[in-house]
């Protein structure tokens, strides 16, 4: 496609990034575009050779492992030798005195809310909106609509209700462990009124009061026919909606029409793993729908089930406390941003010498200046802050860098000083290893620290890909360096005085379909210590905002500060097969599972620009497939060609088997293109394959690289 490019200062700028800054974007920030260019190109131009160097640092590194591993192929690792060596390379940073971070102006829901954070794919405005949204969610329909609840429709559309019971029955028995009635159970209630500011609960022609009257904390409506009931525990809500000629109502004694759960408490609105942004047009949708949330206006019209709907921000909710006076809840999730990383450029901007943007460094500039609006009306961040999420940082200079990039935004755009806080992914190997120097570098912005387990794996394979074969993909959960890795983030995090002031994360639940499991499972995360977990969907936030109300988890915090911190030792080990003697059958199975979820993601992604998908792998499980996962099998799959465990021969026509299934899977899908129909001319086939075969030679394992190049081709031809 050709760009047209517009000289300002030093720089070419697309036409339409630069009417969307000019024209939308700084309007209303008392930021003129001339002043904003001027700031942007000198900035750009004094950073860019420094984000180049540490990208070259990258590659050096790289180097000296594989050279390492090659000179000591056959030997066992002896760590400390090893260790030596990561030290000697500069891997292995110096570590420094005991501190606790400095961050300040962080909103409540960072700080002392512990709850779920949906991460949403910032392209998608109906997707945003719907998370942003998701704040409140009903847990009826949550429930109903979801495997948890068994019965013969199975969730169908006919409404059943003896499943709709089942829902009840389920809230109430929750309800009866974490909001005790004195005397009675919630299931057995005919009615809630207040008297003298405390919740009375009807039975028969009794009254009964919760044993904690404190999370009872106000209503809406008459205190004799209250049409809302809001009650509290640790620091979450419930909404109780009494509506008894509501249809959810026919068969409830009590007259309760829904409950509505607090649940996503944050949302990283993701401009990086769950988005396929390419260049100007595609960077312009992204930033058009952060700016949009940011100035509170974004809407967006569809239609659905024959009916046009419209979909906007939800106000916040507003009650009657327990004292009489307003009470005002907040009605939407705290929006976060996730910028890409340091590695990749954009050509929606030139510099003078000709080479694209540091995306990183648009992203900073454009997402901060999007979120001035919020500053000025509080509605989002009502701290005062901005949040930025930064993926695939390798160690501390790299965090160190994107401080300086943030100071460098913070100026020109006439911020204070550390009004842009950072999230660090802890995704990459050299910044797990080197986690307490990396926060030190960001100790006045780090808002949270997360494990992208996802991302990690696929550099732990990368970084010691000369090491040897790579045990299976199901096995990593179980390694030892993985169990080291998730209590490392936690123990550091906790060390250097987060509880209270920011959040330490865990990953996402992954399979969208089954919210069982997760209800079952994802608990694991707050017992690890994590104050916020990934979830898929609105749906999966509202069931494992449950987790929190059984689970406190800066209690839990507290006692695992006291715990002996993981071992570097276990951190660095590498996940090798001692003796690998799979068989046929396993190892072709293996790559099977991989190239089908790869295909299936790649395809869509180079052909349709969705940069996140549900993706059914062979046993038709739909899992949410993004960049990380993408980067684990294609790095597998290498690693094992690499060690001769398998052979180009064998993967690729393992690779034409699995398109066909792919083919199939998608045939009811209109914008679809057949992979199998002509292998040798499908874009995305050929970009699949690239990123097994190129695999060893991709800049850490890392994806984008391949897909943004076959993306463009794809784009170049569909015009």
């Amino acid at each position: 496609m050709k760009k047209n490019y517009i000289d300002v200062n030093n720089l070419k700028i697309s036409s339409e990034l630069l009417d969307f800054v000019n024209v939308e974007l700084l309007k209303g920030t008392d930021i003129e575009p001339e002043k904003f260019w001027l700031g942007f190109d000198k900035c750009v131009h004094e950073l860019s050779p420094k984000n180049k160097e540490l990208i070259k640092i990258r590659e050096d590194i790289q180097k000296k492992v594989d050279n390492w591993h090659i000179k000591n192929k056959g030997n066992e690792i002896k760590i400390e030798e090893y260790k030596k060596f990561l030290k000697e390379i500069g891997y292995l940073k110096d570590v420094g005195p005991d501190f606790k971070i400095e961050t300040s102006n962080v909103d409540e829901e960072i700080s002392s809310i512990a709850g779920p954070q949906l991460v949403v794919p910032i392209m998608n405005a109906r997707y945003a909106l719907n998370a942003a949204n998701a704040r409140w969610v009903s847990l009826y329909d949550s429930l109903y609509g979801t495997d948890i609840i068994e019965s013969e429709e199975g969730g169908g559309e006919r409404y059943d209700p003896n499943r709709g019971q089942e829902v009840i029955k389920y809230v109430r028995e929750f309800f009866d462990i974490h909001f005790p009635i004195n005397g009675t159970s919630w299931k057995n209630i005919s009615g809630l009124k207040i008297f003298k500011s405390n919740l009375i609960i009807l039975k028969d022609n009794s009254e009964y009061k919760l044993k904690d009257q404190n999370k009872f904390i106000g209503h809406r409506g008459d205190i004799n026919k209250p049409s809302a009931v809001i009650l509290k525990n640790n620091n979450l809500h419930f909404e109780i909606i009494i509506n008894p000629k509501a249809f959810s109502a026919a068969h409830d004694i009590a007259g309760i029409s829904d409950v509505i759960a607090e649940s996503a408490v944050s949302t990283i609105c993701d401009n990086e793993d769950s988005v396929a942004a390419v260049d100007a047009e595609d960077k312009v949708i992204c930033y058009r729908n952060w700016l949009g949330l940011m100035k509170g206006d974004l809407k967006i019209q569809f239609e659905k089930n024959g009916k046009n709907l419209e979909r906007k921000l939800n106000p916040d909710r507003s009650y009657i406390s327990r004292d009489g006076k307003g009470l005002k809840l907040h009605g939407r999730s705290l929006l976060l941003v996730r910028n890409v990383g340091h590695l990749m450029t954009n050509p929606s901007i030139l510099l003078k010498d000709g080479t694209e943007v540091p995306e990183g460094i648009m992203d900073a500039f454009i997402t901060s200046a999007a979120a001035l609006h919020d500053l000025k009306k509080r509605r989002n961040s009502r701290a005062g802050s901005i949040y930025i999420v930064k993926p695939k940082m390798h160690g501390p200079d790299e965090c160190a860098f994107t401080d300086l990039i943030f100071s460098k935004v913070e100026e020109i755009l006439g911020l204070n000083k550390y009004d842009i806080k950072c999230g660090i992914m802890d995704e990459e190997r050299r910044t797990s290893a080197n986690l307490k120097e990396c926060i030190r570098a960001l100790k006045n912005r780090v808002f949270f620290i997360n494990t992208g387990f996802l991302d990690r794996t696929g550099d732990e394979m990368h970084t010691s890909m000369e090491a040897g074969p790579m045990i299976k993909k199901g096995d990593m959960k179980s390694s030892k360096w993985i169990e080291a890795y998730e209590n490392n983030n936690v123990d550091i995090g906790l060390k250097c005085g987060f509880s209270g002031i920011a959040a330490v994360g865990k990953g996402m639940w992954a399979a969208p379909d089954e919210m069982k499991k997760m209800l079952n499972e994802k608990i694991g995360h707050l017992k690890a210590g994590a104050n916020c977990a990934w979830v898929p969907s609105p749906t999966a936030a509202s069931l494992h905002a449950l987790h929190y109300h059984q689970v406190n988890v800066f209690d839990v915090q507290k006692n695992i500060a006291s715990r002996p911190s993981a071992k570097l030792d276990d951190l660095l080990t590498i996940p090798v097969a001692n003796r690998p003697n799979w068989s046929v059958d396993e190892i072709n199975t293996e790559i099977s599972n991989s190239a089908q979820t790869l295909l299936g993601y790649v395809v869509r992604w180079i052909d349709q620009g969705v940069g996140c998908s549900k993706v059914p792998d062979r046993s038709n499980t739909f899992l949410m497939e993004d960049r990380a996962t993408l980067r684990i099998s294609s790095q597998h799959i290498a690693n094992w060609l690499h060690h001769g465990i398998t052979t180009k021969i064998q993967v690729i026509e393992i690779m034409k088997q699995m398109a066909k299934v792919v083919d199939k899977q998608n045939k009811g899908d209109k914008n679809y293109i057949n992979m199998s129909d002509d292998f040798d001319n499908s874009v995305a086939f050929k970009a699949a394959c690239d990123l097994i075969f190129k695999g060893k030679e991709q800049p850490s394992g890392y994806t984008e690289p391949l897909l943004h190049l076959n993306r463009l081709k794809k784009k170049t031809s569909l015009n």
